[in-house]
């Protein structure tokens, strides 16, 4: 009895289902990815009781700082914070400059992580200052009970 011989025939793999494939899943993965509109720095406000406060609306620019002392500002009418990427005084001047937009007055919120280094506090402090913005305050959260303690 004699056999056939195997055919010499090249066998190819289809590649392009495997394509597909691999770009509907990319699509899938970037459609279903939610974006949040947080803050760019992480940040946990210390606690205080809340004050009634009636101020009149003027030019906001918020300086947020993080647990390492990172700065990121977010001025006036702006929707989200542009980060530092060095945190020395002329990068925080130069910074608080520019997103004030040369508005004389200013009132600067200082958004500090309740683990940020005091430095970097009076760093942001003393930059405004230097600027001429005088009316300076402190981001806090409520606290959870009524007399402070948690």
């Amino acid at each position: 009895m004699r056999f056939s011989d195997k055919s010499d025939e090249d066998l190819q793999i289809n590649l392009t289902p495997l394509i597909d494939v691999v770009f509907l899943l990319l699509i899938f993965f970037m459609v279903s990815t939610t974006f949040s509109k947080e803050s760019q720095l992480r940040i946990r406000l210390p606690e205080a009781t809340p004050a009634e406060q009636a101020q009149e609306e003027k030019k906001k620019v918020e300086i947020q700082i993080n647990e390492q002392g990172l700065y990121a500002i977010q001025g006036p009418g702006e929707e989200i914070s542009r980060q530092l990427l060095k945190h020395g005084m002329d990068d925080l001047l130069l910074a608080i400059k520019d997103v004030a937009g040369g508005a004389e007055e200013l009132l600067v919120i200082i958004r500090a992580d309740r683990n940020t280094p005091h430095e970097a506090v009076i760093r942001a402090m003393d930059a405004s200052r230097r600027l001429g913005y005088t009316e300076v305050t402190f981001a806090t959260q409520q606290s959870v009970s009524d007399n402070g303690s948690e």
